[in-house]
This record gives structure tokens, C-alpha cells and sequence, in this order.
């Protein structure tokens, strides 16, 4: 039952430094340490605690030993998905996901309907020179909110004479989340699926639009050889090349909220500053826990799908305190999971989230 797990934990030397780094830690009855010490013993774990984990891989970051702590919460969590013991919520995104290839079970056809509502036309993949793919996330593809997101990213490339196409619906889920909730045989299917496109199509390079969707491409899909990159990734080279130039200022305050996925996961720290440091009359703040020990926005891992049951103080609430206290008018990040987590606390004090493309389109 703890197969896979066991060869790793049994390293453990139970140092503390897991659950000292964990963004759960002390606020839920999720304790990382006490997990990978009851897998060293191979003792019952109860079957609701896996499902805190954010997966925001702190702990794996920070162990001494190579234990890979957040892997062993995806080992957890398979075994309960074996055997039927897993929150309704995250059944329910399972089940959507096997059938219309997204958490939501929206309609895989709607997949592309966001490139439509463009003022230019946007190619097949397959229809481009350069075989670059413009990667959409699911909660890009079919949410109100984020569908901005990939329509911004869309008009600077654009305009920037980079030339990309997309997949519309034969695109499929990434699998990130998937397997990060512990059905390794739905991300495997996943993955098979969109490798297939790719291969298809000759995809040469991926711009991918969410940090999740980055690093599953990037990290976990075997065997690819395809350049995988965040779209800010572009943007800082465009910048710096000249290609792209701010018409307008932007005199706020603007706090800079590390995705775990970009940062901690993929180093990706000083592109998205070196953006929003270009623009004339903003003024770039910090969080104190920031790049390396950014504050998890709790959105991964499952989250974005289900509700826990315990009450407690949510690190949006905490990163939104902290943001008013340094003076800052806008949250700005780069992870439409993030946008979604710190906006409802935000509103709620008066202070502004904004995704970083929002923020481009406004001075450009």
C-alpha cells in the first residue's frame, strides 16, 4: 500500500523542516512530518488530511535528505483515489475531467471560444510557419474572469509579429492538478493525448499561459523535446529586445505575489519584475515572504476544486493584509490560479488583483 513511498520516507530523519516551511502547517490539521512518519511505520493515515496539501512544494524544496515530501502526498492521495475514498468535489472534477478533458466539464467545442472574441484571427498550429503553440489553461479556456488572460497574451503577440497558433478543442487538460490529486492513470492519459497533438501537428515550441500547465510540459512529460515557456518569459525578451514598449505610465503601487509553480517550482522570479519594473511611475513593493518563500495562495494541489472543511485564517486573507499594510494598491501575478484565491479577499478590502497581462495591456 505505501510501496512506492516507503524506499523514500524510510530517509527521513525527521528534522521538521517540512512542516516548518508547509503553508498548512499549524493552521490545519495537515502535518507533513507526521505523515512521512507514519509512512515509516506504515500506519493508517486518515483519509481527509492528504486533501490540505497545495502541492506548493515547499517542503520538497526545503528537506535535507531528498525525501520529496510532496510526492509522497501524491502517493497518499493515489492510494485513496484506488480505492474510492476521496472527497465528492474531487470525484466530480475527476469524472469531468475523463469526459470533456477539463476539471469544470465545460464543453471541450468552447475549448477555443475565447480566440473569437479577438479583433484578428488566430491560426490552427498546424497552420503556422513556426509551429509555436499558445498553451491554454482550463480555467483560461472557459472562466470569465482568466479568459482575459489568453486574449491579452494573444494581442501583444500579435502585435508583436510573433507568430502562434492553437489547438482549440483537440486541446486537453495538462494534467498537473490530475495527477497532484493522485490519478496517475488520467494524467497518463492526458499526457498521451496532448503529446499525440503535438506530434501531430509538428509543435515545435509551447508558450504556456499558466504556471501549472508550464511545469507539467516542461517537468513531466517524458520524453518531449518541445521548448516549453511562460509567457513572461517572452514578454521580459521582448522588452529587452526593444520589440515591445510601454506607451503609458502606471502611477501605483503594485506588490508582486510569487506563484508557487513559477517560482519555487521553475525559477522564474525576475522576468515577471523586470515587466512590471519597465513601467514608468509604478512603483514595485515586496512581500516579505517572497521568490523562494513566497507565501502559497492555496490554489493547487486539488484546492481550486474542493473546500475544506476546517476553518481558519487562508493565506489570502494573510497575503492581502500584508499587501495593505506596505501600502500597496495592486496585487499583481502571473497564475490565474493565484487571481482567483487572492480576489475575493481583496475586494473585500478595497485593494485591486491584477493578473500581469491586465496590467501590460493598460500601458501598452
Amino acid at each position: 500500500m505505501y510501496g512506492e513511498n516507503i524506499k523514500r520516507v524510510m530517509t527521513c530523519i525527521q528534522c521538521g523542516k517540512c512542516t516548518g516551511s508547509c503553508p498548512e502547517s499549524g493552521k490545519t490539521p495537515f502535518n507533513i512530518r507526521m505523515i512521512i512518519r507514519k509512512n515509516q511505520f506504515q500506519s493508517d493515515i486518515e483519509e481527509y488530511i492528504p486533501w490540505y496539501c497545495t502541492s506548493c512544494g515547499a517542503c520538497t524544496i526545503r528537506c535535507p535528505r531528498d525525501v520529496k515530501p510532496s510526492e509522497v502526498v501524491i502517493g497518499i492521495r493515489s492510494m485513496f483515489v484506488e480505492e474510492g475514498q476521496i472527497p465528492t468535489q474531487i470525484q466530480k472534477a475527476l469524472e469531468n475531467t475523463f469526459v470533456q478533458k477539463n476539471p469544470w466539464g465545460r464543453a471541450r467545442t468552447k475549448r477555443g471560444d475565447w480566440s473569437e472574441k479577438l479583433d484578428f484571427s488566430v491560426p490552427h498550429v498546424s497552420e503556422t510557419l513556426s509551429k509555436r503553440l499558445l498553451f491554454t489553461c482550463c480555467i483560461q479556456a472557459y472562466d470569465p474572469r482568466c479568459m482575459v488572460i489568453p486574449q491579452n497574451i494573444a494581442k501583444i503577440m500579435n502585435s508583436c509579429d510573433i507568430e502562434f497558433g492553437i489547438l482549440g478543442e483537440e486541446e486537453a487538460c495538462c494534467g498537473n492538478e490530475i495527477r497532484r490529486i493522485g490519478e496517475g492513470g488520467l494524467f497518463e492519459e492526458l499526457l498521451e493525448e496532448n503529446k499525440a497533438m503535438f506530434k501531430e501537428y509538428g509543435v515545435q515550441e509551447i508558450v504556456t499561459l499558466s504556471p501549472h500547465c508550464m511545469n507539467a510540459l516542461k517537468k513531466e512529460y517524458e520524453g518531449s523535446d518541445i521548448k516549453v515557456v511562460h509567457y513572461t518569459e517572452v514578454i521580459a525578451g521582448l522588452i529587452n529586445e526593444g520589440r515591445l514598449k510601454y506607451k503609458k505610465p502606471y502611477p501605483r503601487k503594485v506588490i508582486y505575489h510569487d506563484p508557487c509553480f513559477l517560482g519555487k517550482q521553475n525559477g522564474i522570479f525576475d522576468e515577471p519584475r523586470e515587466i512590471l519594473g519597465a513601467i514608468d511611475g509604478l512603483t514595485l513593493l515586496e512581500f516579505t515572504r517572497s521568490r523562494e518563500v513566497s507565501l502559497c495562495c492555496e490554489g493547487g494541489g486539488g484546492r481550486m476544486f474542493f473546500e475544506v472543511e476546517t476553518q481558519y485564517r487562508r493565506n489570502s486573507e494573510v497575503r492581502v493584509e500584508e499587501a495593505l499594510s506596505k501600502g500597496a494598491e495592486v496585487i499583481a501575478t502571473a497564475c490565474p490560479f493565484c487571481v482567483m484565491t487572492l480576489e475575493e479577499k481583496a475586494v473585500e478590502k478595497g485593494l485591486q488583483v491584477k493578473e500581469l497581462s491586465e496590467i501590460l495591456m493598460e500601458v501598452i
